[in-house]
């Protein structure tokens, strides 16, 4: 077989500004993977991952930080489904990847051949797209076609909403080079760029808005997931400025860290207001953007509270109806939108007693959950002066957030970690982003998530919060050759899923420990040993306290801090902070 048209894959994707791979090893894919190892540009910049799951979360760490397409590349058969957990995240966070999947011919497919199954479309509805590389391609007509389905594949990963693409390779033999062959990249292959659309409200259309926002009565604005943005975070500043307007949350918005004007610690205070004091923050109009939220109090909040008026602003795309009060999609970036309206407004044009009223309401009920928050672990010190505070992972979670240096690109897996985080905030002031799976919410690859993280950043800080059963699930995400010197890892070990004491529904059940809680006995000495981690375990708030320093510094390689904690006393804690916040609303 003619080899040349796969080779060419490489040239285009280098051409494209695509500069990292990830590969599983195979004899299917062997031609591709040569044309990645042999082609200048990803020198130093493909990385061989050998568990295929482990390796598209990799990449799909890689592609979150540099906010730039990652391709994976995998052999057939099964290999490629290992890829789907990874494939759905990217989908529905909204990720660019593209995935060359080597397939045999398609007159062998269902014909009992080894190491086939039908991977045409193998992600279905988690891709954007799908599409066949021509088997055969030595008419020019055919070579045009490979060359432009890799050019439109490439433009999809990137093309609004970003999110995974695949192309499935079909491979004949032979496979390898012969001794000596030289592999070729020609250069006249076929380049498509495609220029984004700069959507921007005309006048007419921003002079409209603003005039409706005058005329809406109480705004609150909603932030769901978001990339860490500066110039959106300046124009949210300025829209909340000119409307007096509260603008909400969650800690995955990486809007909260410093930014005075977005309200955070919803999921303190919500709960614990009156019917009352929840009409009051009711809106009229509300403003969303981003993905999706972690709070299920501001969830279940927006949805009873059902305002009249309801605007999604988001430039492409299907648009969820999250609060069943959707009412108009406003086609534009969010920045541009917000800009855009605060532009035209100046806050005496814009305010009265109602909206003061309103914002103020808001202000009042953050700091109010602010201040429930730290009485209660301030009573808590106080309380444990004689007999030591018992440890739990609440606590040492406060800790352990407080320690993240400045610059932190902060992963949070899945269950409790990313739900201790949005409760407690980030540090005020240092710069921390926020990275978590939360498109389809899963454990399944958060270690990895955050290796991809830290082998694209490597002069950062990158830190993981996560439980043992997301870190035991993903272990192989240290299965590979690359150092990751800049990996801090804060391991909260309960021996089991302690989320089900923490939440309604599980923990009253008899059978919660042996079918929810999946208890276990692991630590992470021996994985520490075989993938060469500095290990710290500590059991105590002293062990914690003189562990955080050693192991967050800069010199001396990735490490894994484990905290033991017992997960009856995990719970018995937490639900003395809910009744402690309760009773201080």
């Amino acid at each position: 077989m003619n080899n040349q048209a796969v080779f060419n894959i490489a040239e285009i994707c280098a051409r494209h500004g695509i500069t990292d791979v990830v590969l599983s090893p195979g004899s299917r894919s062997a031609p591709l993977a040569l044309a990645f190892a042999r082609h200048p540009a990803y020198r130093g910049r493909l990385r061989v991952v050998p568990d295929e799951r482990a390796a598209a979360f990799i990449g799909l760490g890689i592609a979150q930080a540099t906010r730039r397409p990652v391709v994976l590349v995998c052999t057939s058969g099964t290999a490629g489904l290992n890829y789907a957990p990874a494939v759905a995240e990217a989908f529905f966070q909204q990720i660019p990847l593209l995935i060359l999947t080597a397939d045999r011919p398609p007159e062998w497919i269902d014909q009992l051949d080894g190491q086939t199954i039908r991977q045409r479309n193998l992600y279905g509805a988690h891709a954007k797209a799908a599409f066949d590389f021509p088997t055969d391609t030595t008419h020019p007509d055919a070579k045009w076609h490979a060359e432009r389905i890799i050019n439109e594949a490439i433009n999809l990963t990137q093309a609004g909403p970003a999110g995974p693409v695949q192309v499935n390779v079909p491979l004949r033999e032979p496979f390898y080079p012969k001794l000596g062959e030289v592999v070729v990249y020609e250069q006249d292959v076929k380049i498509i760029r495609e220029i984004p659309a700069t959507g921007t409200l005309s006048l007419s259309e921003s002079t409209e808005l603003r005039q409706r926002l005058r005329n809406a009565g109480r705004v609150l604005v909603v932030a769901g997931q978001y990339p860490a943005n500066a110039p959106l975070a300046a124009a949210l500043k300025s829209f909340a400025l000119a409307y007096r307007a509260p603008i909400v949350g969650d800690v995955i918005s990486n809007l909260t860290d410093g930014l005075s004007q977005i309200l955070g610690k919803q999921d303190i205070f919500i709960a614990g207001l009156s019917e009352d004091e929840r009409n009051e923050l009711r809106p009229d109009l509300l403003i969303t953007f981003g993905q999706s939220l972690i709070s299920k109090s501001l969830k279940l909040f927006l949805r009873n509270a059902a305002p009249l008026i309801h605007w999604h602003v988001q430039a492409a795309g299907p648009v969820a109806d999250t609060f069943r009060s959707l009412s108009e999609i406003i086609r534009v970036e969010p920045t541009s939108f917000f800009r855009s309206i605060a532009a035209g407004s100046s806050p005496d044009a814009s305010i009265n007693d109602s909206t003061t009223h309103y914002n103020l309401g808001w202000g009042s009920a953050q700091q109010h959950g602010e201040t429930a928050l730290n009485n209660f672990f301030g009573s808590q010190r106080g309380r444990y002066q004689e007999v030591q505070e018992p440890f739990n992972e609440f606590s040492a979670f406060r800790h352990a957030l407080g320690a993240l240096a400045d610059g932190t690109a902060l992963h949070l897996a899945n269950s409790m970690a990313v739900r201790y985080a949005n409760i407690l905030g980030l540090p005020q002031g240092r710069q921390i982003e926020v990275f978590a799976n939360r498109g389809t919410s899963g454990i399944d690859g958060c270690n990895s998530t955050a290796v991809g993280g830290a082998l694209a950043q490597p002069a950062r800080p990158v830190v993981l919060l996560t439980g043992d059963v997301a870190f035991f699930y993903d272990r192989n995400a240290f299965w590979h050759n690359y150092p990751t010197p800049n990996l801090r890892i804060v391991l909260f070990n309960n021996h089991g899923g302690g989320i089900f004491r923490m939440i309604d529904g599980p923990r009253q059940q008899p059978e919660l420990e042996e079918f929810f809680e999946t208890h276990q006995a692991l630590t992470a000495e021996n994985l520490c040993r075989d993938f060469k981690l500095r290990y710290f375990p500590v059991a105590s708030f002293d062990e914690l306290d003189a562990a955080l320093p050693v192991f967050f510094a800069a010199e001396g390689g990735a490490a894994v801090l484990e905290i033991f904690t017992d997960s009856k006393t995990n719970a018995a804690f937490f639900e003395e902070y809910r009744a402690a916040v309760k009773a201080a609303f």
